[in-house]
């Protein structure tokens, strides 16, 4: 392996662990074996190098959350599918706390960061995309207002749900009590 995937390796391992604003230059060599000016060299510095692997680790998020959502969930319309849906949300950011935590992080990076603000909303469209198909079933077809809506919408919903089970999973809403409230309040406004 070269000294430039090793860096990216250390980098993703050190997001993981420790976040972005964590991780030193110290950690990126302890955890890669290799010397500072590598970082340099084959990065420029070390916010890119981390920058690079928080993209890197943003991708691997979208593609998890997008295979829950396309996963062939139950045939139960309604509040069951929602519940189910949910259901499957929650535990990929059980599974996956730590790649769910540096995704919240890298949010706080957009103050200063234009790559990874370009990221993160480009990953926002593709999410309310897949959000809009998996809770509504508006596919390409579909107004583009609608799909926007209803997925921005539904983004929303996921961001809450899963800053609530990333800070507090004890007291977190359940999948049934998330698409219960969720359904009901949609049937009020009808």
């Amino acid at each position: 392996m070269s000294a430039k995937d090793k860096l990216l390796l250390a980098a993703r391992d050190c997001l993981l662990a420790k976040g972005y604003a964590h991780t030193t230059v110290r950690d990126l060599v302890a955890a890669s074996g290799a010397n500072q000016a590598s970082i340099n060299y084959h990065f420029g510095s070390k916010e890119q190098l981390l920058t690079r692997a928080l993209r890197d680790l943003n991708t691997e998020w979208g593609e998890l959350l997008f295979a829950v959502l396309e996963e062939p969930g139950g045939t139960r319309p309604g509040l069951d599918a929602q519940e189910d849906l949910w259901g499957r949300i929650i535990v990929s950011i059980q599974a996956n706390r730590s790649l769910w935590l540096v995704n919240f992080e890298s949010v706080a990076s957009v103050r200063q960061d234009d790559e990874i603000r370009g990221m993160i909303a480009g990953g926002q469209e593709l999410a309310r995309a897949s959000l809009a198909r998996a809770f509504a079933g508006l596919g390409p077809d579909s107004d583009p207002g609608e799909v926007h809506a209803t997925g921005s919408h539904y983004l929303a919903l996921l961001v809450g749900l899963a800053s609530q089970w990333l800070t507090d999973p004890e007291r977190a809403p359940t999948a049934e009590q998330f698409a219960a409230a969720n359904f009901s309040s949609g049937r009020r406004r009808q």
